[in-house]
């Protein structure tokens, strides 16, 4: 028998493209004998639509643009008619699915889905939080500072000198809830980091800023649940300043060294970190861990990304090929993983003996 599989893809969300390419990707690597593939697209207004059982790959972006004839029909209403997935993949990036909102659905819907569960998420999506977490930890990261947009609106030349008090120049400023290096700007100076924070307020109501500093960076894959295993290291290259949108998704410059050139003592101080932080989120299923590597040697974790990028170019699956899993193995074991921990929850006592 083929197992039912959802695959949600989409998204309200700045990171909507980016989900469709991932999508693309895994249905052209699903064993179509094994499973049968069931496209549920989140539109950009957040409307669910769901198409027939797919009876071949998809051999371009705009197949995945499930057209809806009756979008009130389709939203989750819809979803919930008819035959349910057996289990969900979820290929959604940024706000609104990587962030815990989708994942708390699935477990309202009591369905196996593969990937981080609602605490993970949405502690892993929140840069700040994330940081405070690592840090209750003892896990060694880089300084930084952090605001709501009232708090900008309410008085920016304070927090523009708290800032300078605290950092030095080059700082970054991040979007706290955002992936996909969207809405990420580098400031050199106080007029740049002001237009980089109204850029970033752009995207979400809470921003972080971070310090720059002179470091390699390189990324660590995790699998698994309770016994997380880590792949070999990764390291990135970007030919831009730094590693950004363009960079990522449509600059073929950046070069990906796998894997990275560093001693061995460094990489297991890599894997050790990978795994505390990958506990102390409670993670399940797959994250990818990125650092900084001083000159010195000295590491320092930047942060974990719950649901990364997951083209056969992106750097979670090509870490897992060099470590001797291919892609379509990978996505196999994710689905085993989601599987596995659905059947664990079931066990679960919800009323007095």
């Amino acid at each position: 028998m083929k197992k039912r599989l959802g695959l949600v893809y989409g998204g309200k969300s700045a990171e909507h493209e980016v989900s469709l390419s991932t999508a693309r990707a895994v249905t052209q690597a699903l064993d179509l004998t094994k499973y049968e593939v069931l496209p549920i697209y989140i539109t950009m207004q957040g409307e669910w639509v769901k198409g027939s059982p797919l009876t071949g790959p998809a051999t371009d972006i705009e197949t995945l643009r499930l057209a809806s004839e009756n979008p009130k029909q389709d939203h989750i209403g819809g979803f919930l008619q008819g035959d349910m997935p057996e289990v969900i993949l979820p290929l959604l990036h940024g706000t609104n699915g990587e962030d815990g909102t989708v994942q708390g659905l699935f477990e309202v819907l009591n369905i196996p889905y593969a990937g981080n569960g609602v605490l993970a998420s949405s502690a892993g999506m929140d840069k700040v939080i994330m940081k405070q977490l690592f840090a209750q930890a003892g896990l060694a990261q880089v300084e930084y500072v952090h605001f709501i947009r009232s708090a900008w609106r309410q008085d920016a030349q304070k927090l523009l000198d708290q800032a300078e008090q605290k950092l030095a120049y080059p700082m970054f400023v991040k979007p706290a809830n955002l992936g996909s290096s969207v809405g990420i700007s580098k400031a050199q100076d106080r007029e740049s980091l002001q237009q980089a924070i109204e850029l970033a307020l752009k995207f979400d109501r809470k921003i972080i800023i971070e310090q720059g500093i002179t470091a390699r960076e390189i990324e660590m894959a995790v699998l698994g649940n309770d016994h997380p295993e880590v792949s070999v290291t990764g390291e990135i290259q970007p030919v831009a300043d730094f590693y950004d949108y363009e960079a990522k998704y449509q600059d073929q410059s950046t070069e990906l060294s796998i894997p990275a050139e560093i001693s061995d003592n460094t990489a297991q101080h890599m894997k050790d970190m990978a795994i505390r932080a990958f506990k102390v989120l409670d993670c399940a299923g797959l994250v990818r861990t990125d650092f900084f590597v001083t000159q010195d040697d000295e590491v320092l974790i930047n942060e974990v990304n719950t649901l990364p990028g997951f083209t056969p170019t992106s750097m979670f699956p090509l870490l897992w090929q060099k470590t001797g899993l291919t892609y379509p193995e990978l996505i196999d074991r994710l689905i085993e993983l989601a599987i596995e921990r659905h059947a664990e929850k079931q066990q679960l006592q919800y009323t007095m003996d």
